[in-house]
């Protein structure tokens, strides 16, 4: 099958474009070797597929962050038959900087000139013969939020593809002295009997950029008399004017400005666009903060009456009329007691627990999903800046806790976006107090018992809560365990743009259906494995103290009782959710619904809890060890067992002290 490559700036379209290309075709996955997000599609044209890849988004294809290890990675050894470069036609000078290292490495580049309606609102003219012919490449320009465009750059993709175009792609020119010493490099390696996967004419070129990855790659084979002789170049270049990679970067410009100045026309005086009015708003020193913890609050509000109120007590009714249906079908069939058994209290008594909140999870996602779409979720990250800033925190950091509320898993691997170690390590080790959607069944089943008039206040003040430990946390590490300046933090915002009901849905199904998987595989043996437990040795009461889960839970149990919720379930159920967070919910579905056939999960922790140990189990399930695939990401991301073995102790000992403070000095205040 043939491959389509994506390529492009962050806020390009790029995303956009690769749903209108795939549609519902596509999987994530990760990069082999690394944890970098891998989108894959296929597209369908004239009865043949293609295969769609879409590279993490990057500003260039250097070897500081691991995307653009992936993008330049994917380009050169696997060798896409086209690349399709996503350029914004509103900020050609930034996005056409990527554009001149798809040229140096000789690929075949198509460039879809995207946003042209954004382009002509802001009264930028272009001249797509210009362009193509200055740039030696294909041009088509796209509104992918429109579908503009779409079918004449797969038409042209195809076509190149089956070689039906010819390119005469622009090589660029360094100055005199570096060409020279460019092709002298690669004659070197040419000549060697090193085994080098790049093309050699690159090679050389980063070689004299000094690419750190580059001079390992080519130590690692024997290579000190090729970085030698670069060495010399490097410093004979120097001495006659300045360091090459200065100069290369500056050449690269100085080619994008000559494009810029022939093909496109600007206005004398700059367009205030709608963009620009809101963002005086919206991202005002004083204003943007409580705008944002506002419409968080809309989000949270509209999550739980739309999702709980409307959809989920639907929801509910279908799962226990289903479970009742199954339960008299098995026994009309004469099963075993123990698969009846099973099947109730097992099955629709965990794993149904937590599928009564899928309809939340939705609502949530689909909220988020829009915010995201619309441009102003860069917004938000802009306006905490400042606060992060203030904690020596990158600012970069909110982007990755932005991430983590949907998972903690992408949320650490968002990290991987910070150049500076220091910087990375604090927003890796803090990222798991923010509260993931896995935790909200917990939330859910908890408000839905205790405080229904006030869902959306007190699922708001949850995730606030985990971000304000979250920074409080960062700012003790960076006084402490990693000192130093913070990184300054420069972000491009995105303009406004109306949400595609496709895109936002593919955002929304990508975490609903990640969260089923996870109930059908993850939780379904979690469940399975405490249920077995929690009916042996033969002959004990099935789910009572006496099992063997009964004694797991007995076992644990003091540690939890100076927070308030002592009990052996609760504290299998905290033990459960090591492994995944949802487990919590289907863990107490399970054993409740063993002690009280019938009852409503709801109903039971009405029993057993008050509002005050409540709150104080939902603190803790919001701060404490992180899930298993949390606990791996951060192992693999460090690559060192203590870091991983230090987040699973030190965010347990943090969740326990402030959810014992909680119930402590709730029961001092009065409340129980």
């Amino acid at each position: 099958m043939k491959t389509i490559a994506l390529v492009g700036n962050p806020n390009s379209g790029k995303t956009t474009l690769f749903n209108a290309l795939t549609g519902a075709n596509q999987h994530v996955g990760n990069w082999p070797g690394v944890t970098v997000e891998k989108k894959e599609g296929i597209l369908t044209f004239n009865k043949e597929k293609y295969k769609v890849v879409d590279l993490p988004g990057t500003y260039s294809l250097g070897a500081y962050s691991e995307d653009e290890m992936v993008a330049r990675n994917f380009i050169l050894l696997d060798r896409p038959d086209v690349v399709i470069n996503v350029v914004d036609a509103t900020n050609m000078e930034r996005n056409l900087y990527l554009t001149t290292q798809l040229l140096e490495m000789g690929v075949k580049v198509i460039v879809a000139l995207n946003m042209m309606d954004e382009a002509a609102e802001k009264n930028i003219k272009i001249n797509m013969d210009k362009l193509s012919k200055q740039l030696g490449t294909l041009v088509v320009p796209t509104i992918a939020s429109k579908k503009n465009g779409i079918k004449d750059l797969i038409r042209v993709s195809v076509e190149s593809i089956k070689g039906n175009y010819s390119y005469s792609q622009k090589e660029i020119s360094y100055g005199k002295e570096i060409d020279a010493q460019i092709e002298k490099i690669r004659e070197v390696l040419e000549s060697s009997s090193m085994s080098v996967q790049y093309p050699y004419q690159w090679v050389a070129l980063k070689l004299l950029e000094n690419d750190s990855y580059m001079n390992e790659l080519i130590k690692d084979n024997q290579g000190s008399t090729v970085l030698n002789m670069v060495q010399e170049s490097i410093d004979h270049i120097a001495a006659t004017n300045m360091e090459p990679e200065f100069i290369i970067v500056d050449k690269r410009y100085e080619f994008i400005a000559n494009i810029v100045k022939e093909a496109v026309t600007k206005p004398s005086e700059e367009v205030v666009t709608t963009s620009d009015r809101i963002d005086k708003i919206v991202t005002h020193k004083w204003f943007g903060l409580p705008i944002f913890a506002l419409i968080m609050f809309i989000v949270y509000q509209l999550t739980f009456t739309i999702g709980e109120d409307i959809l989920g007590e639907a929801v509910a009714g279908g799962i226990e009329s289903l479970a009742e249906n199954v339960g008299i079908l098995l026994g009309n069939i004469n099963a075993p007691e123990w698969l009846i058994a099973f099947v109730s209290e097992g099955i629709f008594g965990g794993i149904g627990a937590v599928l009564e909140f899928v309809p939340l999870i939705m609502v949530m996602y689909l909220l988020f999903g829009i915010l995201e779409d619309s441009g102003y979720m860069a917004r938000a990250a802009y306006v905490m800046d400042r606060i992060m800033r203030s904690l020596g925190l990158h600012g970069k950091t909110f982007i990755s806790m932005l991430v983590g509320t949907g998972c903690n898993v992408p949320g650490i691997m968002a990290t991987r976006t910070l150049d500076s170690k220091k910087d990375r390590m604090i927003a890796m080790l803090i990222n798991p107090f923010i509260s993931c959607g896995a935790k909200l069944p917990i939330y859910l089943v908890f408000i839905a018992a205790f405080f229904p008039e006030h869902g959306g206040l007190v699922l708001f003040s949850l995730y606030v809560f985990g971000f304000l430990v979250a920074l409080l946390m960062g700012k003790i590490f960076s006084k402490t365990l990693f000192k130093g300046e913070p990184s300054y933090f420069i972000m491009e915002l995105p303009p406004y743009r109306m949400p595609t009901v496709k895109g936002v849905l593919l955002h929304m199904w990508d975490k609903v259906s990640s969260f089923l998987k996870r109930a059908g595989t993850v939780i379904f043996t979690v469940v399975t494995i405490l249920w077995v437990l929690s009916v042996l040795p033969y002959g004990v009461e099935p789910h009572s103290q006496a099992s063997i889960l009964g004694k797991i839970g007995t076992f644990i149990a003091p540690i939890f009782k100076p927070a308030g919720f002592g009990t052996w379930q609760a504290s299998v159920g905290l033990f459960a959710g090591i492994v995944a967070k949802e487990a919590v919910i289907a863990t107490l579905g399970m054993v409740y619904a063993g002690v009280e056939e019938g009852t409503r999960l709801v109903m039971a922790i009405q029993e057993v809890f008050t509002p005050l140990t409540a709150v104080s189990f939902m603190i803790m399930t919001l701060l404490y060890t992180p899930c298993a695939a949390v606990i791996g990401t951060i192992r693999r991301e460090t690559n060192s067992r203590k870091w991983a073995i230090v987040t699973v102790f030190y965010t347990f000992a943090v969740g326990w002290i402030l959810s014992v403070l909680v119930f402590q000095i709730g029961k001092l205040l009065g409340f129980s």
